[in-house]
Formats: structure tokens, C-alpha cells, sequence
């Protein structure tokens, strides 16, 4: 009797300790991926950042000599700047938990009233210019008003201004073309920022510095433009009450109003601010094309949400960064270029932007979850 319930005992005893074991280790795991949600939550392009070192790491094998080349990475450089610029403002919309569809139209109207008003009409570029950047400030403000004071959905209202703007856009531009040639002869400025520039010559002869990791480097002034614009709205987010007042109105809307901000004024001020960018862009997409085209940034709408998706900004609002951003379209330009250097064919390049753009919004849900 007494060895039964001695056996009877440690076999308690043991399955006692199994399940203190299984708890622990069970413990552990929570542990560490509470952790590592903790991490990615705190630090949200940590991912794109890692996915761009993979892809440059891949690519460099798969085209050797031809990935790493410093004209190469000029190139896709300059592929992505109107893309990152427009994903600038892009994110100021998502922050805020919407989402703007008309980016591509502002642009496009903008970079048409620039032109059209300079060369065809022969107003001067010192008054051409900006009408442009007032008209991209004035798109942006009928989004934030339509938003705000009739309570819509973004998708929606940006969808109906993005029908509006590109009806503007064919009714001012007539659906004709601005010549590179005629733009030089009536306003040249509006193509400085298609510009090359050599960060050599540059560093070499003003700074006297001898930096020849920088030769083969060309780059344009739109380049410079990109990363002045996204400097001054990191600024703007991390620094200034506004980008507080923004990150919170996207993460808690009722919250935001009861600790005494103003949502409709943050949100009047994301979209018109979004617009201002969004001018800035087609005054680089001048430069880029060399003239005016009212068919031109056909894809920047869903280009510029791709930026912002992969680069690690919730699509719920609230959290985000510029940076990730800028790493976000410096993946798709690297994917892109990459890819066909390896000799792909187009199709596979949207399959595999397509693919980034599954598993970014899924490790966000996956991080929204963990963080409920």
C-alpha cells in the first residue's frame, strides 16, 4: 500500500515537473516574441531596412559587376525620387489612418499648371512656379475639408478628387504636350532639378576632399530636392508639436480629442501640407522628363502607397517614419533594377513588389495583434 502510494506520488511529482518544464519553456517563447514585437514595434524599419540589405546582398551575386556599379545605383536612385517624394506625403496621410488616392492626379495638375503657364502663356516662371506649388496647396486643402467637415472616408474622397483633378488636368493641359526644347526656352528653372550632379566634383573642389568611393556617382538636383523635403518633414514629425499631434490622432482619434487636440485641424493640416508636396514632386517630375506631359505618373498613386507599405508604416495609422519610407522605395528600385539586370522579365518584377507588399502588411497585423 505504502509503495503504491509512494509510485503514485512520483509520478505526480514527475508529471508536476513535465508541466513546470512545458510552462517555463512556454514562458520563454512568449517571451521572446513579445520581445522581438516589442522591438519591431519600437523601431519600425528595422524590417525594410533588413529587406533592402538582403536584396542588395542577393543581387549583387545574381549580377555580379553590374549591381554594384556606382552609374547603377545612380540610376535607381533617380528612379525613385519622384516615387519617394510623393511617398512623403503619402505617409502623412496614412499616419493619420487614411490614405490618399489622388497624390498622382495633384502632381500631374501641377506640374501641367507650371508648364502650360510659363511656356504657352508666357507668364514669368518667378509667377508660374508658384501657382503651381499654391495649386498642389489647394488640392490638398479640399481633401482635408472634405474629410474633416462632411466625415468621410479618405479612400472614398480621394478617389472622387482623384476623378476631379485628372478632369482639371486634361481641361487646362488641352491633352497636349510641353516639349523638353520649349520648356528650356521659356523656363529653364522648372527643369534644374533634371540637373546632374557629381557628389565628387562637388566634395572634391569645394571641400578638398578626396573621396573617390564617390566616382561614377551622378546624380540630379531632384535628388537633392527628395531628401531636403524629407528631412524637413522628419523635422516636422519628431520635433514640433504638430507631428505629436499627428502620430496621435492616427493611433487614437478619441484619445487625441480628449487630451485637448484638435483632429480636424491636424488633418486639414496633414492633407494641404501633403498637397504641398505633392507639387514639389511634379516640379521634380519636370525635371525628370525634361518637359510637361499630362499622361505622365500614370502608376504614382499606387507606386507611392507601395513605398509607404513596405517601408514599415501602418496602414492603421500611428506609427511610421520618413525614413522607413525613403527605404521602402529604395527597395522597390532595387527590386526592380535588380531583377531585370538578372535578366527577368517585367512580370516577375510586379510579382515580386506584389509579394513585399503581402508580407509587410502582414507582419503589421502581426505586430497590431501581439501589441492588443
Amino acid at each position: 500500500m505504502s509503495d503504491n502510494a509512494s509510485g503514485s506520488g512520483s509520478a505526480e511529482s514527475g508529471l508536476a515537473g513535465a508541466d513546470q518544464s512545458v510552462a517555463s519553456f512556454d514562458e520563454t517563447d512568449v517571451g521572446l516574441v513579445r520581445r522581438m514585437q516589442g522591438f519591431l514595434h519600437q523601431y519600425p524599419t528595422s524590417i525594410p531596412f533588413i529587406v533592402l540589405l538582403v536584396g542588395v546582398v542577393i543581387f549583387s551575386i545574381a549580377a555580379p559587376g553590374k549591381f554594384f556599379a556606382p552609374f547603377n545605383f545612380s540610376l535607381v536612385l533617380q528612379q525613385v525620387t519622384i516615387i519617394a517624394v510623393l511617398g512623403i506625403a503619402q505617409t502623412l496621410i496614412i499616419l493619420t489612418a487614411g490614405i490618399d488616392l489622388s497624390v498622382g492626379a495633384i502632381m500631374i495638375l501641377c506640374s501641367v499648371v507650371m508648364g502650360r503657364t510659363a511656356v504657352v502663356y508666357g507668364v514669368p516662371v518667378e509667377i508660374a512656379f508658384p501657382l503651381g506649388l499654391i495649386c498642389g496647396i489647394a488640392c490638398g486643402l479640399v481633401n482635408g475639408v472634405i474629410v474633416t467637415l462632411l466625415r468621410l472616408p479618405p479612400f472614398i474622397v480621394t478617389l472622387g478628387t482623384w476623378s476631379i483633378f485628372g478632369a482639371l488636368n486634361v481641361w487646362y493641359s488641352k491633352s497636349e504636350t510641353i516639349r523638353s526644347q520649349d520648356m528650356q526656352e521659356a523656363a529653364p528653372f522648372l527643369q534644374w532639378t533634371g540637373s546632374l550632379f557629381k557628389p565628387y566634383d562637388f566634395f572634391s573642389k569645394t571641400l578638398g576632399l578626396d573621396w573617390t568611393f564617390l566616382k561614377g556617382w551622378v546624380l540630379t538636383y531632384g535628388s537633392i530636392v527628395m531628401l531636403l523635403v524629407a528631412l524637413a518633414v522628419w523635422y516636422i514629425l519628431n520635433r514640433t508639436a504638430f507631428g505629436r499631434h499627428v502620430y496621435a490622432t492616427g493611433d487614437d482619434p478619441d484619445a487625441a480629442r480628449l487630451a485637448g487636440i484638435s483632429t480636424t485641424k491636424t488633418l486639414i493640416g496633414v492633407y494641404t501640407l501633403a498637397g504641398f508636396i505633392c507639387a514639389i514632386a511634379a516640379w521634380v517630375l519636370i525635371g525628370r522628363i525634361g518637359g510637361v506631359s499630362p499622361q505622365a505618373g500614370q502608376t504614382a498613386n499606387l507606386d507611392s502607397i507601395t513605398a509607404v507599405v513596405i517601408g514599415g508604416t501602418s496602414l492603421f495609422g500611428g506609427r511610421g517614419s520618413i525614413i522607413g519610407t525613403l527605404i521602402g522605395a529604395l527597395i522597390v528600385g532595387v527590386f526592380r533594377n535588380g531583377l531585370a539586370l538578372s535578366g527577368l522579365e517585367l512580370l516577375w518584377q510586379d510579382f515580386a513588389v506584389g509579394v513585399l507588399i503581402i508580407v509587410a502588411v502582414t507582419i503589421d497585423q502581426w505586430i497590431r495583434k501581439l501589441s492588443a
